[in-house]
């Protein structure tokens, strides 16, 4: 049989695993697909809803022919540039599965170092349920996701501190319904508020209209991963990138910076005296951003994370001051 230009093996009319692997990695390779094992056993894995040690397991397992012909239908897809997880419409991110859709960007894992820094920057005399030294419940953490896209920072989040309450927002409705999808799927969606906005726009006129306390509407924590690509570097970006995730997720403006300034600015209204800010940086732009911070004057304790390959891609500061009560 040939499906899409490929031959492959029939036993009593009925494609086999071994044979269509090895004909999906051929396809993807000779498209210059990156990691393309990884992709092919990824797709024939969802087609069949088995895992990568059933399918190594049963070599000549009967394909029957309608999963043969939807497999080489997604590596067709694969070969033309999308992105295997728009096609399984899943990703792992900190060990969890998050349903992804083109109208998200694909959870990397080096945005779990935006995770790990603020896990460590609350520390544990917030991080944590109960108070150590004296047994009591710890108060109740506000948190912020901004631009939560598929939701995995803010339901990771949630997940790690059962005593958070977390808004997320994003500019996306699509984004949102998502997200939503996730927090329910992982069982936090009663601690997770989302909300349909530009960066912290709906969360600054929720706090201004306030007629209550200094603190009311303030914030523990506001953590990003913000659109940070240059317009003018789109073409340098993989296909998979450049030509199927969403514009709106990865440029963040003519030099790929002017989101930091917004967000920092709205952010020092909204962070509580102490409150930390996690944000995912984009590459070589560390400085830019710190320099940013240091003008502001109302940051504290800023420091840089490397991610594993040796690239500044976290940086963290805590709010110094009292924020002015609303007027």
């Amino acid at each position: 049989m040939r499906t899409h230009g490929m031959t492959i093996t029939r036993q009593n009319d009925v494609a086999d695993v071994r044979a269509a692997l090895k004909n999906g990695l051929a396809r993807l390779r000779s498209a210059g697909v990156p990691s393309s094992t990884l992709a092919a056993e990824l797709l024939l894995m969802h087609v069949l809803g088995r895992d990568r040690a059933w399918i190594y397991a049963h070599p000549e397992a009967a394909l029957p022919a309608a999963e043969a012909d939807r497999y080489f239908e997604l590596l067709e897809r694969r070969a033309a540039g999308e992105p295997t997880q728009y096609l399984t419409g899943k990703q792992e991110f900190w060990g969890l599965e998050f349903e992804v859709t083109p109208a998200v960007l694909i959870p990397r894992p080096e945005t779990e170092h935006l995770i790990e820094v603020t896990l460590e920057r609350l520390g544990e005399e917030r991080g944590i349920k109960i108070n150590m030294r004296t047994g009591a419940p710890n108060r109740m953490l506000r948190i912020v996701d901004v631009g939560t896209g598929s939701g995995c920072i803010a339901v990771t989040l949630a997940r790690e501190l059962p005593h958070a309450k977390i808004v997320a927002t994003d500019i996306s409705s699509d984004a949102l319904a998502v997200a939503q999808r996730n927090a329910a799927r992982h069982g936090v969606a009663d601690r997770i508020e989302f909300i349909q906005t530009d960066l912290l726009g709906a969360l600054l006129e929720r706090n201004r209209a306030s007629n209550e306390t200094e603190t009311t509407g303030l914030f523990d924590a506001i953590v990003s991963n913000p659109p940070y690509v240059a317009r003018n570097e789109a073409a340098e970006l993989p296909r998979e990138v450049r030509d199927h995730e969403p514009a709106a997720a990865l440029f963040g403006g003519p030099t790929g910076i002017e989101m930091y300034e917004r967000l920092t600015e709205q952010a020092v209204e909204l962070l509580a005296a102490r409150g930390i800010l996690v944000l995912e940086l984009g590459y070589d732009c560390g400085d830019v951003v710190r320099a940013t911070l240091s003008r502001q004057r109302e940051w504290a304790n800023v420091s840089v994370t490397d991610d594993l390959a040796g690239i500044p891609r976290v940086i963290a500061a805590e709010r110094v001051g009292k924020p002015q009560a609303n007027s």
